[in-house]
Formats: structure tokens, sequence, C-alpha cells
């Protein structure tokens, strides 16, 4: 009797319970087709998708619904190029001195959930202070609301390179910062930096193939490795299973990072014809970010808003990246989205879809970007980027047609993120 008693409890609780949510889509993007489909149901169980169906399907007395027949649903957005730890000010260098690490933490918290509401679900944060490897483990133990991170911790750089934090300084502040922050030069070097970024937790590694903008350096376009020591960074990062992404605005820096086997090259700013063809032939992935360069080069023009020899740099590199990116659209470069957030205020990430629409890159294009080319990029296409039977229920709806309008993708109506809704407008 206590048996039959324990049954009939257990089979009452299992009942009780919604069965799966089921979400009903007046339209869905479906990225891999490149077409808009209309009135589908998306089956959720747990964290993942265990069915897409035609039809709006009928749902059990348990099952939870999801009404969003007046919205266009999608995959979760993935940025591939983010700042999690930072964001654009005219007080930003003056920071460097009076924020610490725990500052750092509580503001990088306001970003990662901004940027989580606006649908990009997964994100590739490209370079901080270790800060960023904190905020994905919070968000992954839940508890702080963001998207998914893969991080490349700190950056490498060469000595004087982009990413060499004592740029700029007083004589006795410069010294020598060393692989442990990231400042390297030669092969050993190299090697250590990049195992000292997969002790301290990186999921890959950036490095600052060419001289940049935002940085007290006064070239932001020359080579600044050479092709040994970033083929040395590729194979150590190999061996650790770790992809290698590189900043890089000069046409030099950009054939050397190719060549040596990078996976990414971020910017692009000049690239020339014969590096739109190794891009091609060593199947390299381009992360655009025309939405940085626009926003440094207005920054620009405020008065006292960067130092003199940074203002000089965003005016003169910032404009071309929009033009940069219609060529290597239409000369056939895989490009995965990819925006710099920090570099303007995070939550505006889906602007860039405007600017790659304008350049001549189709809205469904655009979004597969931001999703399957993302998704494969980063190395998680089989459990992301598009909505498939047995993929995470990363899901997010936007108001109206974006295929028609692609300014709709700033209309965030519904942001569910590994199973769980954040939004629901």
């Amino acid at each position: 009797m206590r048996k039959l008693f324990l049954g009939i409890l257990l089979c009452s609780s299992l009942f009780s319970v919604a069965q799966h949510t089921i979400i009903y889509c007046g339209r869905l993007v479906d990225v891999k087709a490149g077409q808009l489909l209309k009135e589908m149901s998306i089956v959720v169980d747990g964290n993942t998708i265990t069915d897409v169906v035609k039809g709006y399907a009928a749902a059990g007395p348990n099952d939870k619904v999801i009404d969003l027949k007046t919205r266009t649903v999608m995959p979760g957005l993935i940025d591939a190029h983010v700042h999690m730890e930072h964001e654009t000010s005219p007080n930003r260098f003056e920071q460097e001195f009076k924020l610490n690490k725990a500052d750092i933490a509580f503001l990088s918290v306001g970003y990662a959930e901004k940027t989580l509401l606006e649908g990009f679900t997964t994100v590739r944060d490209l370079g901080g202070s270790g800060v960023n490897i904190s905020l994905r483990n919070a968000i992954n133990k839940g508890l702080v609301k963001g998207p998914r991170i893969y991080t490349a911790g700190r950056l490498l750089s060469s000595t004087g390179g982009h990413g060499d934090p004592t740029n700029g300084l007083r004589e006795d502040l410069v010294g020598d910062p060393g692989p442990e922050e990231g400042v390297v030069n030669g092969v050993d070097e190299c090697r250590k930096a990049v195992r000292m970024r997969y002790k301290e937790g990186s999921d890959l590694i950036k490095i600052t193939a060419t001289g940049g903008v935002l940085s007290l350096e006064k070239d932001g376009a020359g080579a600044q490795f050479s092709e040994e020591e970033i083929r040395t960074i590729v194979q150590t990062a190999k061996d650790y299973g770790m992809r290698v992404a590189a900043h890089a605005h000069g046409a030099e820096g950009i054939k050397r990072a190719i060549r040596a086997g990078v996976n990414s090259i971020e910017h692009g700013t000049y690239m020339d014809d014969e590096a739109i063809a190794l891009f091609k032939q060593y199947n390299v992935w381009y992360v655009p970010t025309i939405i940085a360069g626009k926003s440094v080069a207005d920054s620009a023009l405020k008065p006292g808003y960067f130092p003199a020899i940074i203002a000089a740099k965003a005016r003169t590199v910032g404009p071309l990246i929009q033009g940069t990116f219609a060529r290597a659209y239409k000369a056939g470069v895989k490009i995965a989205f990819g925006t710099d957030a920090g570099v303007y205020a995070h939550g505006k990430n889906w602007m860039e879809f405007v600017y790659m629409n304008e350049a001549g890159m189709p809205a469904i294009e655009a979004i597969k970007c931001a999703t399957m080319s993302a998704a494969d990029l980063i190395g998680v296409g089989d459990k992301l980027g598009s909505i498939e039977k047995g993929k995470l229920a990363d899901i997010v709806a936007v108001e109206g047609d974006p295929t028609a309008d692609i300014k709709m993708m700033g209309r965030m109506k519904f942001v569910m993120k590994d199973g769980m809704v954040y939004k629901n407008e």
C-alpha cells in the first residue's frame, strides 16, 4: 500500500509541472536556408530545442505557451568582438589610474545585462584585465545576468604595441610589463604568454598584430609582430585547444597574421587585394566592427574627448571600415558579426546590422553573420547559431520584419538564453 501511495504521489508531481515550452512564431528566421518562415512553433524542454514544426502546435494541459505571433523570431544573437569591462567616455584614461578591479567588475555586470537584454545571448570578449574571466564564471554560475561569454582574458601585444598598457606614461611608470601583462617579444615570451592565458582560464587568444586607434602610440596600422612570433602563438594556442583572433588594421600585419594561421582578423581596415586573396585561401574569418570605426570618428570631433594623438588616428582610420567591409563582402570573404562594444556604448550592438546593410549586405545575410557564422567562428556551431532540434534554446524576437527594415533589430522584444526567459514584452 505504501509503495502504491508513493507511486501515485510521484506520478502526480510529474504531471503537475509543464511538459514543454512551446513558442509560437509569427515569422521565424531560418539562417541555414536564408529565408523567413511563417507560422512556426519551437518546442523547448529545459535548455534544449526539442522540435521545430510548421504551424502552431497544439499545447497540452501542462505545457507553457509563449505567443510571439506578432514577432520575428531568430536564434540568439552573437557578437564576436566585445570588451565587457569598459565603455567609452572622455575620462577613459583617467579611469585607468582610479578604478580597482572590483570597480571594473561592478561596471561590467551592468554592461553584461544590457547586452543580453538587447538579444545578444553570446559574446566573444577580446581583451581586458582578467575581470572578464571572472564575469564569465559569474554568469555561468547564475550569479549575474549576462550573455554566454568566451573570453581572451588579457590580450597579447609587443612592447610599445597597441596592447602595451604603459604606452604614453611617464618614464618611471613605463617599465617592462612582460608576458604576465601580455607584453611579449620573441618566440619564447609568446609561447609563455599563451600558456599563462590558458592557466588563467582564457577561452581563446587575442593578439594585436598591428597598431591601433585607441592607444597612445603614433602608428595605428604598422605591423607589430613578426610572422614567426604569430606562428608560435597560433601553434601554442592550438596545443591548448584555443583559437586566435588578430586585431589588425594595416595590410602587412593582416597578411602576416593570416599566413601564420590565425582564425580571424578584427577590423581589417587597410586590407588590399592580396590580403583578400589570403583570407579566401586560408579560410580566415573577417570581423569588421563598422560601428566602432564610426563611433571613434564621431567622438574624435568632440574637443577634448580623446588625447590629440588618438583623435588624429580616429579621424583617419574610423571612416574607412565600412568601405573595407563592402569590398570584402563583394569579394566573398567569410564574415562574422562583431562590433567592438565598449568602444561605443554597450547595448547599441544592433546598429552594426544597419551599417552592414547600408554597405550592400542583405538583412538576412547580416543576421546569419550574427548567428550561424559567429557560432562557427567561436567553435560552437554544434550547439548555437540556429534554431534546430538538439541545439541550446537561445531564442530572441524583434518587432516587425527585419528582413524588410533592418532597423527592427533595435527593437528587441523577447530574449531567451539557455531556456530561461530574460525579456518578454
